[in-house]
């Protein structure tokens, strides 16, 4: 079945009990603006998780710029929002599918196998004539009870067990010029880990802002048919997210985040930089 679903498929289905919505939008550089945006309108009995206060945890030394929440604080929101293993999952943003897709790894990797992603954006689904609404959204709680599913992520130490692994293959996830290591905004060291091959994860997407089908998202990674495993990073463990999922879409089922992705991977002075191609 599809990670994916329609505007057409969501909107016949606002209205079933067992369906739960959740407005992931969130601007990286401006944290209230997610928020501001869902107030302003979002799709209607849609409740807001928010990128740093709800899906990520505290920034320490390592762990990267959005390391993972404590799940059982987690569990406790996701609960009180009305969703336990019993509902469909809805998420959508409006960042092309970066933060709903956050929001779908977590879940998947605390067991819950009912969570989709809608294939386009809000402005998509306000754009096409469909309900928004202002009003606030409580929902009755319910007990979420989480199934962690631990292959589904790997370790700092992990990775630098796999390096020059030939049945693991890296993919990270940024923009060209941040791989290559000809600029780095964000982090202290530019550059990328070594053997990573280079997967814009925007490229996921269509020249409409839409999600490629299964079939082009097998195109765009057939170079990795043969890998055992994969790993997947990006900056912060975010906009890998939308890579995992398009890999799911390929059909690859060994498929591993690097939570803590190069912010983490840089704050240890010892690890290996490399920039440039890959031969």
């Amino acid at each position: 079945m599809s990670n994916l679903v329609s505007k057409e498929w969501l909107r016949e289905h606002l209205q079933d009990d067992h369906v739960v919505v959740v407005d992931c939008r969130f601007v990286l550089g401006n944290p209230e603006a997610g928020r501001r945006a869902y107030e302003e309108g979002h799709i209607p009995g849609a409740v807001y998780f928010d990128l740093e206060e709800d899906l990520s945890g505290p920034i320490k030394e390592h762990g990267g710029r959005h390391p993972l929440p404590d799940l059982g604080t987690l569990a406790l929101k996701l609960g009180a929002a009305g969703i336990d293993d019993t509902v469909q999952v809805v998420a959508y943003d409006d960042q092309g599918g970066a933060m709903a897709s956050r929001f779908w790894w977590l879940l998947k990797f605390m067991g819950h196998s009912q969570v989709r992603i809608l294939d386009e954006s809000f402005s998509q689904w306000k754009e096409a004539g469909y309900p928004v609404s202002q009003e606030a959204t409580a929902r009755s709680a319910r007990s979420f009870v989480p199934q962690v599913q631990t292959p589904m992520l790997v370790s700092m130490e992990d990775v630098r067990d796999r390096l020059g692994r030939k049945d693991t293959v890296l993919i990270d996830s940024r923009d060209a010029r941040r791989y290559l290591g000809l600029e780095e905004p964000l982090d202290r060291v530019a550059g990328h880990i070594p053997g990573a091959r280079n997967y814009f994860w925007k490229d996921a997407l269509d020249e409409t802002g839409r999600w490629k089908a299964g079939e082009d998202q097998r195109e765009r990674f057939a170079a990795l048919s043969s890998a055992e495993e994969i790993i997947v990073y990006c900056g912060s463990g975010v906009t890998a997210c939308p890579n995992i999922l398009a890999l799911t879409e390929a059909g690859f089922n060994q498929v591993k985040l690097y939570s803590g992705s190069w912010s983490d991977w840089v704050s240890y002075e010892d690890n290996p930089v490399a920039t440039g191609e890959e031969a």
